[in-house]
């Protein structure tokens, strides 16, 4: 049984809000690096996520049916969900991080936005799964939006748009993976905090074998560094890491994953705002039409599910 219920309306509109913490979660990723590395912030930012929701998934497994043989009460093919989930959202977040090193919030936040059209794709192609007709032209809209949003071009991109651009497509898969994981285990919590704790033990290896190497994005940390990137290192593992992912994992219970994908794409358009608003990225026209393709796509699936609930 599941702990509790929710409408989809509901769920579509925490998704919309997941979206704009995320948004908000790029400028925190650039900024932060200009003081200390892209591992030892995903590290720091992961541990400190884990540990503010770890009394929630202690609560949840308190709660769950499967309690009455402890907290690994969830069956193997769960824990082995989780554990895949994890991997899964550790290699979107590094591959995120590490581009956001060599491009723009704006552009970063459009190409990771590109898991709205990958999937559905990723669902028909592999799972067999067919969505509802009206998510491909949603998708599509989605993703022509935040081609526009930026620039309507590709002849600006760098290694770090390749780069971030790899990882939307493990976004893409975390999207899948953690629908259908927290459908079946009832345990979304668990698995939030799940991904954090093993992902800031990843990243806590990866920092030590860069800092081995030399290498020259991830610089020796000190307190002074340390404490220059603490508000952003804060708001990270806070606002758009527990709180944000935690969302996600709650709401794909009620909302499929391809529905889900376009709500949380909202992100591009939040980074894309946020950017021009904090850092300085001013868009062009293409950009403002861009905005709005997308948020048109985003108020179309969330009254297309509402109608659909109803």
């Amino acid at each position: 049984m599941v702990a509790f219920q929710m409408s989809r309306t509901t769920a579509n509109l925490l998704l919309l809000l997941a979206g704009l913490l995320w948004g908000g979660g790029f400028i925190a990723q650039q900024t932060a690096m200009e003081s200390i590395g892209p591992f030892l912030f995903i590290a720091l930012r992961f541990a400190l996520a884990a540990i503010a929701i770890l009394p929630l998934a202690i609560w949840e497994a308190k709660r769950a049916p499967e309690h009455a043989t402890g907290w690994s009460g969830l069956m193997k093919k769960d824990l082995r969900g989780i554990a895949w989930v994890s991997i899964i959202f550790f290699i979107a977040m590094a591959l995120q991080q590490v581009g956001l090193l060599a491009t723009t919030v704006t552009n970063a936040g459009m190409l990771t936005g590109l898991y709205v059209v990958l999937v559905p794709v990723i669902l028909f192609l592999f799972l067999s799964e067919k969505p509802p007709a009206l998510i491909w032209p949603c998708a599509i809209a989605a993703t022509f939006g935040i081609w526009l949003l930026g620039g309507g071009g590709f002849d600006r991109f760098t290694w770090g748009d390749i780069v971030v651009f790899v990882g939307a497509i493990f976004a893409a898969l975390h999207v899948i993976a953690v629908g259908r994981v927290a459908s079946r285990s009832k345990r979304p919590i668990t698995i939030a905090v799940s991904q954090f704790a093993l992902g800031a033990i990843i990243a806590t290896i990866a920092f030590g074998g860069a800092r081995m190497i030399d290498w020259q994005y991830e610089p020796a940390v000190t307190s002074a560094t340390l404490y220059q990137a603490l508000p952003e290192i804060l708001y990270a593992a806070w606002i758009a890491g527990a709180a944000a992912f935690t969302l996600m994992a709650v709401c794909q219970q009620f909302t499929p994953a391809p529905d889900a994908a376009i709500l949380l794409s909202s992100e591009a358009l939040f980074a894309a705002l946020g950017g021009a608003i904090v850092l300085g990225e001013r868009l062009d026209l293409l950009g403002y039409i861009g905005c709005a393709i997308l948020f048109s796509a985003i108020v179309l699936v969330s009254f297309a599910s509402t109608k659909v609930e109803n």
